[in-house]
């Protein structure tokens, strides 16, 4: 058996975080597990580079965080780049249901999470507690889900403004792991606007269409 680290405290580190080298062939049981597992993350490396292996109860992930390796190394390919939603797409309703709420708070800004239930399987929408808000800032609390709970996608709103990703947001989503949404020109006849992204360990990656049934307005 290998021994990683001699402290305690770093050995712990290490294990929550495991780094799996790719075989050339056949399959690495160790891998398998973990992107088997209800919850964890670990690093596979192989020829084509390091991947971050993700798992939520409501998220697969498998998203390449470097280059493919200029060394020659006697390993196998990490495989294919895929974030796949365990929980399934979030009911359009619930999307109109949260689009009616941001435009009956204009001007000011607004926020909504939409929450999934790993045992029942059914989404909820909830409207966190506002600290403050106004046409250009908003100040709101992420809610604590209860057991069996999990939060897929924080929502807000720019109002009549433009959806962007601040500053303020990319500090706010750097440590969790969620759908971020922005949804803006909500008073436009021509149609809103809106960015959608996946937050994952620090990383900010574009979604290929949005995460609501018969949805098409996210970037």
């Amino acid at each position: 058996m290998t021994v990683l680290a001699d402290d305690p405290t770093a050995a712990a580190v290490l294990a929550a975080v495991p780094c799996y080298p790719v075989p050339p062939q056949g399959r690495s049981p160790a891998l398998d597990r973990l992107r088997a597992a209800r919850a964890g993350r670990g690093l596979a490396i192989g020829i084509d580079g390091v991947m971050l292996v993700l798992r939520r109860a409501w998220l697969e992930l498998d998203f390449p965080i470097t280059t493919p390796l200029a060394l020659h190394v006697p390993y196998g390919s990490t495989g294919a780049c895929r974030a796949e939603l365990r929980c399934g797409l979030i009911p359009g309703e619930h999307l109109a249901h949260i689009l009616d709420h941001f435009r009956a708070a204009l001007p000011n800004e607004a926020a909504a999470f939409v929450l999934w239930n790993e045992a029942t399987h059914e989404f909820a929408v909830d409207f966190p507690a506002i600290d403050d808000a106004t046409p250009s800032r908003l100040v709101y609390r992420t809610p604590v889900p209860q057991p069996d709970w999990h939060v897929v996608c924080d929502l807000h709103s720019h109002g009549t403004g433009p959806a962007f990703f601040s500053a303020t947001d990319d500090a706010d989503d750097a440590h969790a792991t969620k759908i971020a949404i922005v949804v803006g020109r909500l008073d436009d006849p021509s149609g809103l606007a809106m960015v959608a992204r996946l937050c994952a360990d620090g990383m900010f990656m574009p979604l290929p269409r949005s995460p609501f049934s018969g949805d098409r307005h996210a970037d």
